[in-house]
């Protein structure tokens, strides 16, 4: 299991802030170096050594997992991760510093197979309360730590799987204390035969309209190869995930595993970066799951 992932429904955040300039000649030389360095790219992008191929159009960019890693980290001071992601995406005409920008992350799970049986049994609705209650209910203990309080306004765009090419996305609205701007958190998942590909909108609530427009084409533009597709699925050899589509919504990738995953979605606004830390609460989970449990 990755510990960098940018995704997950439960909130946990802290923020920083970092001035971006609009005139990048007040930017520090070693900043613009930074910039500068990125190697945008476009056509067919093999993704993860074989796993699966990206074809990307002339209004996006990719970038590689090092270029990816010097976004994140170096540029928005997220803190160093494990595993870097597969890429990211970025709308054409943009870089880091825009003050509009927004990306689309890539990464990979390898949990295994994830049944999606339960697709169409689940209440979304019901869902939604449940996840809104454990972050409610964990605010005290991340003002404790000094981290701001967060509400978990609803579904920006509500769940919506697509049994036919096993492809699931999802957006939530998050509130953080202080903050101006509403977080987005927009999540795109492709099921393949041994994991998960993981594809997360990074951008403000404003942005919704733009993002949800541009997911159909997102979502064309990647898939797994020959071999590591959905329909490649061998029980006798491969595994089976320990969770389905409910836990990808509700918890992240291995919700019902126990393990804590951490999201660091990064917002431009008003000409700063907003770094924000979330990490999913496992007592909501566990206490959700147990719910399942009972029900089924």
């Amino acid at each position: 299991m990755k510990s960098f992932a940018l995704l997950l429904a439960t909130l946990l955040a802290v923020t920083h802030h970092v001035r971006a300039q609009d005139d990048t000649n007040a930017l520090p030389t070693s900043l613009i170096k930074l910039v500068q360095s990125l190697k945008y790219q476009q056509g067919e992008i093999d993704l993860g050594g074989g796993l699966a191929k990206l074809t990307v159009p002339k209004e996006f960019n990719f970038l590689s997992a090092e270029d990816a890693e010097t976004v994140l980290v170096k540029l928005w001071h997220n803190p160093p991760f494990q595993k870097k992601p597969l890429g990211l995406l970025m709308p054409a005409g943009m870089t880091p510093l825009s003050s509009n920008v927004w990306v689309v992350t890539i990464e990979y799970t390898e949990d295994g197979f994830v049944k999606d049986d339960d697709a169409s049994k689940i209440n979304y609705d019901d869902l939604l309360k449940q996840m809104q209650k454990g972050i409610a209910a964990g605010n005290p203990a991340r003002k404790e730590k000094g981290y701001p309080a967060v509400t978990l306004v609803g579904w920006a765009a509500p769940p919506h799987y697509d049994a036919a090419t096993h492809k699931l996305y999802w957006a939530k609205q998050a509130k953080f204390e202080g903050a101006e701007v509403d977080t987005l958190n927009y999540c795109i998942r492709m099921l393949g035969r041994k994991g998960v590909l993981e594809l997360n909108a990074i951008a403000g609530i404003d942005q919704l309209a733009v993002i949800d427009q541009q997911t159909p084409q997102i979502l064309s533009m990647v898939d797994f190869k020959e071999g590591s597709r959905y329909a490649d699925f061998n029980p006798k050899v491969d595994k089976v995930a320990a969770y389905g589509i409910a836990a990808l919504v509700a918890g992240g990738i291995a919700a019902k595993l126990g393990f804590f995953k951490l999201l660091i979605p990064a917002l431009l606004v008003a000409k700063k970066f907003i770094i924000v830390g979330v990490i999913a609460v496992w007592a909501f989970v566990k206490k959700f799951f147990k719910r399942g449990d009972k029900a089924t």
